[in-house]
């Protein structure tokens, strides 16, 4: 598997996603919404409810606007649009294959959004079940490694049913089946120890070499569906090599 995705540090640094508040409340949002909707309102006990909340917190969203979002998810605002969450399939640009995970509600708009992107870049959108055989739905966790110790993460990790744990310069990276994403986040929690990032996601099964301007391709299509309000995450099979993030950085 590869490591914390440098692309996402790359790209937090720029800002060139998410760049104004509201589209980051409007992701935040919906987060929540699917969480509470799922799970029900009780932080206590919906941990990708309370995940979702701290990522909101520490974007300092409003109180009132999490709480609005979960009165919506649930039925307390009858007014409230019904988001659902749906995974499209497709191939960018040289025949990488994507995930797109989005939260939306209205599901004609979305498709139209994507496939815009997808076909202007060279690539297409593909039927369901066409990528999805490519990744693995994996829970991870991302801790700085500054200031937190590897072998305690990792004992707390493999306790909770890790299935690897690693580490570089940056990050202590947790991968594990999703059942033991709950576990993990109870022994991390206990230690006093807040992941960066906790989250169910899809893990390619094999990735993708490309040269430097191909990959640089992929990574502006997929910038673009980033800036897609609809879209939550991107997942995708290229691999990002070390000339490629050289090139991003400059």
């Amino acid at each position: 598997m590869s490591g914390h995705s440098k692309w996402a540090t790359i790209k937090r640094k720029k800002g060139a996603t998410d760049a104004k508040r509201g589209q980051v409340f409007t992701r935040l949002t919906r987060e929540i919404v699917m969480a509470a909707r799922e799970g029900g309102g009780d932080l206590d006990s919906n941990f990708r409810l309370r995940l979702a909340v701290d990522r909101a917190r520490a974007q300092n969203m409003p109180k009132e606007n999490i709480e609005r979002a979960i009165k919506r998810a649930t039925g307390a605002d009858k007014d409230a649009a019904a988001f659902e969450e749906i995974f499209y399939e497709g191939y960018g640009p040289h025949g990488v294959a994507m995930m797109m995970q989005c939260v939306t509600e209205n599901r004609n708009r979305t498709v139209a959004e994507i496939r815009h992107v997808l076909t202007k870049s060279g690539g297409g959108m593909g039927e369901a079940g066409s990528v999805g055989w490519q990744f693995t739905r994996t829970a991870y966790f991302a801790i700085p490694t500054r200031g937190n110790n590897f072998d305690k993460v990792f004992e707390l990790a493999v306790e909770g049913g890790a299935d690897d744990v690693i580490s570089d310069d940056e990050w202590i990276e947790i991968y594990a089946p999703v059942e033991s994403f709950k576990s993990i986040t109870n022994q991390l929690r206990s230690a006093g120890i807040t992941p960066e990032e906790a989250e169910l996601r899809m893990i390619p099964n094999q990735e993708m070499d490309l040269n430097v301007e191909q990959t640089m391709q992929v990574l502006r299509t997929i910038e673009a569906l980033e800036e897609l309000d609809d879209i939550q995450n991107v997942y995708h099979t290229l691999k990002i090599s070390e000339e490629a993030l050289v090139a991003l950085e400059e």
